[in-house]
């Protein structure tokens, strides 16, 4: 699952439809809020998506809470690759989270990313913007800022830098499918190493043929966490290797959880995506190596 959020005309709904039109050849299923009766977002995205669900008249971070639980339940029925949430301009996400977070959806639903959108040219025009608590709460709940409608500026990068969230400029790079589409691309068809993924990003597959030292691997994850936008795999640990574990990291959340067997899996499979300056494949490759458990 994605959820895209970003403040009122951010452009989110273009994002989605971009994403939805892309090159992955995934099932997508689209969740969309507009505050509002009639649900602008949701007509515009019917044409792109296999199922698109509206919210109506409400924010699902509160009202509608009970509503998108019972969408997610009946766009599950339909067996999408991917779920892509549009959350309103009004929404604090973490009420969202909240409701992904809701025992009955344990094992269906896991969250990939949270991306916020930012509007550079809004920001410019208005930097009082940035002290919204609204439009702080939405990017302090993201993995990532992409940047609609204009580029990535010094000062622009100054004014977000307290945030400490990595930057994406749209404009100059185009959308970042390889983060927002998670094990639902990338991992099903892995890059390969060192493979630049776009011409900001760049991307290693590291792989073990023997199970990880659980302890190594902690440590060496923390250690290599700064470098990263994304990283997701199958990992075996020692003292139980007959044990696949699915690894998912996206900007500062991570998260381990049980994995479905797959006999390609000997140790260790994982892809590690970051922003090409400051992402050292050699160096992370090297560091990863240190956690295969000899002997």
């Amino acid at each position: 699952m994605v959820l895209i959020t970003g403040f009122l005309g951010a452009g989110k709904t273009t994002l989605i439809n971009d994403l939805l039109r892309g090159d992955h050849g995934l099932r997508i299923a689209a969740i969309v809020n507009d505050f509002g009766a009639i649900n602008i977002d949701a007509a515009l995205l019917r044409d792109a998506a296999d199922t698109v669900v509206g919210l109506e008249n409400g924010c699902i971070c509160c009202a509608l809470q009970g509503d998108l639980l019972r969408s997610l339940r009946l766009v599950l029925e339909r067996a999408p690759e991917l779920i892509v949430i549009e959350a309103s301009g009004a929404a604090d996400p973490r009420g969202i989270l909240e409701v992904l977070s809701d025992p009955i959806l344990i094992g269906h639903i896991r969250t990939d990313a949270v991306a916020a959108l930012v509007d550079a040219a809004d920001i410019s025009a208005r930097p009082a913007r940035l002290r919204d608590p609204l439009w702080q709460a939405q990017i302090r709940a993201a993995d990532f800022v992409l940047l609609s409608k204009g580029p990535l500026t010094p000062a622009l990068r100054a004014q977000l830098a307290p945030f400490r969230k990595p930057l994406l400029p749209l404009e100059d790079e185009g959308l970042p499918l390889a983060l927002l589409l998670g094990d639902s691309g990338a991992l099903r068809a892995p890059a390969e190493p060192g493979r630049v993924t776009a011409d900001h990003l760049q991307s290693l597959e590291w792989e073990s043929a023997l199970p990880l030292d659980p302890a190594a691997f902690s440590a060496v994850l923390h250690q290599i966490a700064p470098q990263l936008l994304r990283a997701k795999g199958w990992l075996r640990f020692a003292p139980a290797p007959q044990e696949l574990h699915l690894l998912q990291l996206a900007g500062q959340r991570a998260a381990l959880s049980p994995a479905a067997p797959r006999p390609d899996v000997a140790g260790a499979k994982l892809v590690l995506i970051g922003l090409r300056e400051g992402f050292a494949p050699d160096a992370l490759t090297r560091a990863l190596d240190q956690t295969r458990l000899i002997g």
